[in-house]
């Protein structure tokens, strides 16, 4: 190393650092607790040594300059006790080190020269006591500027390397002595404070790397690793503040949740790498229509917005519905063009709800009227929707309490075959008779026993009296049973549905199972999984509803189907609707290529059942043959449907 790298070596240690702001903060917050201490042993040593020397040295050396030393430090001292406990940054610790770096030197040379003063004055025991106060300044002031070191040497080098050249000189033993002593303590001193120093940076870096890593922690929890939009945990954290400020100012706060309408379809046609990049632009499209309010993504492809300051209800349906608009619009990928639509369900703080629970699970519910009666817009929670959550509530109150054998029972509504009229089947439905509410609709109590998750203590029982009427049967006729998503996504659920099964006695091979397209919103492998156990079993399995979910097409190979149910909504007025026409002789076909059976809802007319029959329809359901019939009248039913047949053979 050549002599400018070391006096560059020696500038680097003689100075403060700047290079790392944390350090220099915790430098700062150290040295506030510890001035004050090392100024009052300081002060109290001068006016000892002062003191002892008062009555053979002059006044301005005893009384003068000590006080001029007090005044100075009491100044330094109200610095560092003002500012213990504060934080500062960077710049203002760098400030205030640096300071203290120049200080040092200038205390030290002062401190030096008045003890030396003091020196010819006194007798040897005088003299002892200046060696003692130098050594013992020196210890004190190493030990209390350790976090600084350059402070630390600066004033090791001044004072000990003074008092180690003036006692030498002496020539006296004694003298001699105490300054190799004091040197040697010295030197062992600033060894130990260079090594406390290297340990001290090493805790304030460990600190960085640790808070780092905190920080990449919390950002990770609290961040949507795809979209690095906030996920679901920041979502809640932050509505409960925001909703806590709201509360505090009187102000509204609006939240949206969007649920994206053919987002699954995506996926299943082009894979989840089109999916994920499809939900990054949904993300950018949401960031670019929103300024105030906050975006957030709760998983899957649903979405949330809060909005802490809201215009009126009718401007925010409005601004809801053009971020609606935005997102429809099509999405370009190296795939092709891919279309999807954004609901939005909205409720308001606090018109809507008063709590985070509240205005989670009411956005939710308009959202879900958004999606059954306005999909691809935007829903304001409103009294109707507050209306029907108390109904709705009131019917799963009292469906959680009703006695299954009392209240509930089964209809059976006949499956024909389209030729010949011949019962080919019954479908089991489901009938409640509250003593409270009187006859509910299926379509009112089983939507709401799905939300709720309690369908499956309505099916068991259901189908146990289901299997036990079709046991009377004959034995070339089936059953047809309808299943929810809940009964089939897990693997309990599906093996008590086989337990009742095999109890019954009933042949599970006269057994349809019947599940709706909108299982497959469900866990998709564990639905597989469930049908799968009970096709082994010898169960049918239907696809009711077909045509009108997102997935028929995409799923219908991936699951061991037995049967489709084509839908009634292209049944009505069919020989007068072309388009209908087509897309029912399309689903035949379809039923037809892929060996399954095929039914056709919803016939109500000697019309629909010719154009039906002339579509080459192989069974058919619906009003014009039977309404749903109660267990007693289904085998008066069969009865004349046998003795009709008889009678058109001439028998």
């Amino acid at each position: 190393m050549d002599i400018a790298s070391k006096k560059n070596a020696l500038k680097a240690f003689l100075t403060v650092p700047n290079d790392n702001p944390s350090l220099l903060v915790a430098q700062y917050c150290a040295f506030s607790q510890q001035m004050p201490m090392m100024y009052f042993i300081l002060l109290t040593s001068t006016w000892a040594l002062a003191l002892t020397h008062a009555p053979f040295a002059p006044l301005w050396l005893t009384i003068g300059v000590p006080l001029l030393f007090t005044v100075c430090c009491a100044l330094r001292v109200a610095f560092w006790w003002q500012n213990r406990g504060i934080e500062p940054n960077a710049e203002i610790a760098h400030a205030a080190l640096k300071r203290t770096n120049r200080l040092s030197f200038i205390i030290a040379v002062a401190f030096t020269i008045w003890s030396f003063s003091l020196v010819p004055y006194g007798d040897a025991y005088s003299r002892s006591h200046v060696a003692f106060y130098m050594a013992i300044t020196v210890i004190s002031c190493i030990f209390c500027l350790m976090h600084l070191r350059s402070a630390a040497f600066i004033v090791t080098v001044i004072v000990n390397g003074a008092f180690v050249v003036f006692f030498f000189a002496t020539g006296q033993p004694t003298f001699i002595a105490i300054a190799i002593n004091v040197l040697l303590v010295c030197i062992g001193m600033m060894s130990i404070l260079l090594t406390n120093y290297k340990n001290f940076e090493k805790m304030v870096l460990s600190q960085q790397r640790s808070e780092a890593l905190s920080n990449e922690n919390i950002l990770l929890a609290n961040q949507d690793s795809l979209t690095e939009l906030p996920n679901r945990r920041a979502f809640f954290s932050h509505l409960e503040s925001e909703l806590r400020t709201a509360n505090e100012a009187g102000t509204r706060l609006a939240l949206g949740v969007i649920d994206l309408d053919g987002f699954k379809p995506v996926n299943d046609l082009y894979g989840h790498s089109v999916g994920d990049k499809l939900l990054l632009d949904v993300s950018r499209r949401l960031l670019s229509n929103i300024t105030a309010s906050r975006a957030f993504r709760l998983g899957g492809d649903e979405f949330a917005i809060i909005a802490p300051v809201i215009p009126d209800d009718d401007a925010l349906v409005q601004n809801a519905n053009a971020i609606c608009e935005r997102l429809r619009a099509p999405y370009h990928m190296p795939e092709g063009i891919v279309h999807v639509s954004a609901s939005m369900g909205i409720a308001v703080f606090p018109s809507s709800a008063l709590t985070l629970e509240e205005l989670f699970d009411r956005a939710d519910y308009a959202l879900y009227n958004a999606k059954k009666t306005r999909r691809g817009s935007a829903v304001l929670f409103d009294k109707q929707h507050e209306e029907q959550i108390n109904i709705e509530a009131r019917i799963q109150h009292l469906l959680r309490q009703a006695d299954s054998q009392a209240e509930l029972s089964v209809v059976y509504q006949p499956i024909v075959e389209a030729g010949t009229g011949k019962i080919h089947s019954f479908e089991a439905l489901a009938r409640w008779n509250s003593p409270v509410l009187g006859y509910v609709p299926p379509s009112s109590f089983f939507s709401i026993a799905e939300r709720a998750g309690i369908v499956s203590t309505l099916t068991r029982p259901l189908l146990r009296r289901a299997l036990s009427a079709a046991a009377a049967w004959d034995p070339e006729i089936r059953l047809s049973f309808n299943l929810s998503a809940h009964d089939l996504n897990t693997a309990e659920g599906v093996l008590s549905l086989i337990g009742i099964v095999e109890s019954s006695g009933f042949d599970a091979k006269r057994l349809d199972f019947e599940i709706t397209e909108t299982a497959f919103a469900h866990d998709f492998d564990q639905i597989k999984q469930s049908v799968g156990m009970l096709r082994l079993l010898g169960c049918g399995i239907s696809l009711d509803d077909f045509g009108t979910g997102y997935s028929s097409l995409t799923r219908l190979h991936a699951l061991p189907l037995t049967k489709i149910k084509i839908d009634r909504s292209f049944v009505t007025q069919l020989h007068e609707r072309p388009a209908s026409y087509k897309i029912v002789k399309s689903l035949i076909a379809l039923s037809q290529d892929m060996s399954l059976d095929c039914v056709v809802e919803g016939v109500e007319t000697a019309e629909e059942l010719a154009a039906l029959i002339d579509l080459g329809a192989p069974l058919v359901q619906g009003y014009l043959y039977s309404r749903p019939l109660d267990e007693y009248l289904v085998g008066e039913y069969l009865m004349a449907q046998t003795r009709g047949v008889k009678d058109q053979s001439g028998m």
